[in-house]
């Protein structure tokens, strides 16, 4: 059997993950696994299911991706998400320019000039407002201190940290739960 992979706008963390495989399982569609913004099915679609799969993620508030650069814009959003949201090791976030290449396997450059085109925004300035938001999270949580949350984002230092998010956010990371009006954004909506 051939499979097909789907791809999805708006998948960005395990809940989502659980939200499509069980569209899916309403649908009574077979799938092979489920990943941020990706499905592998085990047969192809026909139009109507397809309709009825869309109509049903499109309520969830996803949407399938038909056109190949916008599979491959969201594909780099979910390794981004993926690099700076699901893990704890600091060394994983690494160098943009060497993961996503390393992953998707094509150039830098061409998925940075892709990206910017498309969003308006480049890939560097997508990953560190991904940071920033992950740091807001962590902020709530006062669970580390400003140099621990650097170290976890894989920034060089803390003052890097504090100056980046201050540009950003307006605030240093220190002010941030101070103030009520502070808040933090979907990580979609970035």
């Amino acid at each position: 059997m051939s499979s097909t992979i789907l791809n999805f706008k708006g998948m960005v963390c395990p809940r989502c993950i659980m939200a499509v495989e069980n569209a899916l399982t309403k649908l009574e569609i077979n799938y092979k696994n489920v990943s941020l913004g990706e499905v592998q099915l085990v047969v192809p679609l026909d139009s109507e299911m397809e309709s009825k799969l869309s109509y049903a993620l499109i309520n969830l508030g996803f949407e399938i991706l038909s056109n190949k650069k916008s599979q491959l814009i969201e594909k780099i959003r979910s390794v981004i998400i993926i690099l700076v949201h699901h893990q704890e090791d600091p060394e994983k976030i690494g160098r943009l320019s060497e993961k996503l290449p390393g992953i998707l396997g094509q150039s830098y450059s061409s998925l940075s000039k892709l990206f910017s085109e498309v969003e308006g925004i480049t890939i560097e300035k997508y990953f560190i407002n991904q940071k920033i938001e992950k740091a807001k999270e962590l902020l709530r949580y006062e669970e580390l201190n400003i140099s621990e949350i650097a170290y976890r984002l894989n920034y060089s230092s803390s003052q890097h940290f504090s100056r980046q998010f201050k540009s950003i956010t307006g605030l240093s990371p220190s002010s941030f739960n101070k103030y009520k009006k502070a808040k933090r954004k979907h990580i979609n909506e970035i």
